[in-house]
């Protein structure tokens, strides 16, 4: 990916659903203008989700995602609708086709799951070019079953298929670029020191996601933006005629950048951030303080957005399961999920720990929180934990959520 691209966690997802052979890949190629999906006349030819990232007018950098057909049989289909979900659980915004009036039980209940979940949704009668039924009848029947007024479509008809786009445009949710890395902790023309640590995650000579997206997110805001380590923070203050007005650490460095902050600077951390940025940073603060409640015994899930091979030093492998032994002893048991690797049943864990979920969008994020809630399971994130097990949860600046 190049510096000026758009990361898939920062583009709307808009997700395609729809039983096999419902037309979801036909309509993905007339809308992207590419061959991004496999056609066929076969049912399931659409297996793992397809991702197609593309700019859309009037909206910016989105990414479309084809799924496979919500009716999939089979042991293997049955992993492949498991798939659909999770593709779901992603969705910004949500195209449902329909393609029989007789039998729109799985529709319907797809229309509940989006509407529960607050997803924007459109319905959409395909293929109309194919059965001559298809039109009014079928339209009528899924506007009053499902009551919403569906979209005619022809994939050879453009003038259909920018319906459908415009119609994308009208369901963005009105928040959905409203929000900013640092929230209101930076002002135009504030001083703003990064501690950056060299992450070991991170290939040589590169920078980690959410660093790149801070420093963005300043520079927009005309922000003075000065870069350490922890190791050169003192020479780095000691050259500022006066103190920043805020200070971002990475959140294992807490402790000891605490320590050396001048009383007048505020300090946060790329994770409490993203916390915010991503997530419900309320939920997650009032869960770091049920720390001191949880038993020698708990069980922690620590979830990390990213796949990789750990290393000596990983945050979320190494440091932060040791940092929980030390406070709450070792007998607790601790789980580590990466990636789409996430419980359904969360009741087991006294406590759910998350990355920063850079590599995720922001809807994907809040569908762990709101299953961790409506389970009565704390959850809580990396910079939040860290900066409860250093003692400075209630010192350091939380932006709002």
């Amino acid at each position: 990916m190049s510096l000026n691209e758009t990361p898939l966690a920062n583009r709307l997802h808009v997700g395609l659903f729809g039983r096999r052979n419902s037309g979801k890949s036909s309509l993905l190629n007339a809308l992207t203008g590419q061959q991004a999906a496999l056609v066929s006349d076969t049912p399931g030819t659409t297996t793992d989700p397809v991702y197609k990232a593309m700019e859309l007018h009037g909206v910016g950098p989105v990414v479309f995602i084809d799924t496979a057909g919500f009716d999939d049989i089979g042991e293997l289909g049955g992993k492949r609708v498991g798939k659909t979900r999770l593709a779901a659980e992603k969705t910004d915004v949500a195209l449902l086709l329909f393609t029989d009036e007789g039998d729109m039980a799985e529709e319907l209940r797809w229309v509940k799951w989006f509407r529960a979940r607050k997803t924007p949704l459109a319905a959409i009668v395909s293929r109309v070019d194919e059965r001559a039924d298809r039109g009014a009848s079928l339209a009528k029947a899924v506007e009053e079953a499902a009551g919403l007024p569906p979209l005619r479509v022809s994939v050879r008809d453009e003038a259909s298929v920018e319906a459908v786009r415009r119609t994308i445009l009208r369901l963005v949710p009105e928040d959905y670029d409203d929000s900013s890395v640092t929230g209101g902790l930076a002002k135009p023309g504030d001083t703003v020191l990064l501690v950056m640590p060299q992450d070991i995650q991170a290939p040589k000579g590169r920078l980690i996601l959410p660093q790149v997206q801070t420093i963005r997110d300043l520079l927009e805001k005309s922000c003075v933006v000065v870069a350490a380590t922890t190791a050169t923070l003192p020479e780095a203050l000691a050259r500022l005629k006066e103190p920043p007005s805020l200070i971002i650490t990475d959140s294992q460095a807490f402790a000891g950048v605490y320590a050396q902050k001048p009383r007048e600077s505020r300090l946060t951390s790329f994770s409490v951030l993203f916390a915010a940025y991503k997530g419900d940073i309320e939920y997650y603060a009032a869960s770091a303080e049920k720390l001191d409640e949880l038993p020698p015994t708990a069980r922690v899930l620590i979830a990390e957005a990213c796949t990789h091979k750990p290393l000596d030093g990983d945050i979320g492998r190494i440091k932060i399961p040791a940092a929980l032994k030390k406070r709450l002893g070792p007998e607790i048991t601790i789980d580590v999920r990466s990636g789409n690797d996430f419980p359904r049943d969360l009741t087991p864990y006294d406590l759910v720990v998350h990355c920063g979920g850079c590599m995720f969008n922001r809807r994907y994020v809040l569908s762990r929180v709101a299953d961790a809630k409506a389970q009565g399971v704390p959850m809580t994130n990396y910079g939040i934990l860290l900066a409860k097990l250093a003692g400075i949860l209630d010192k350091i600046e939380l932006p709002p959520g």
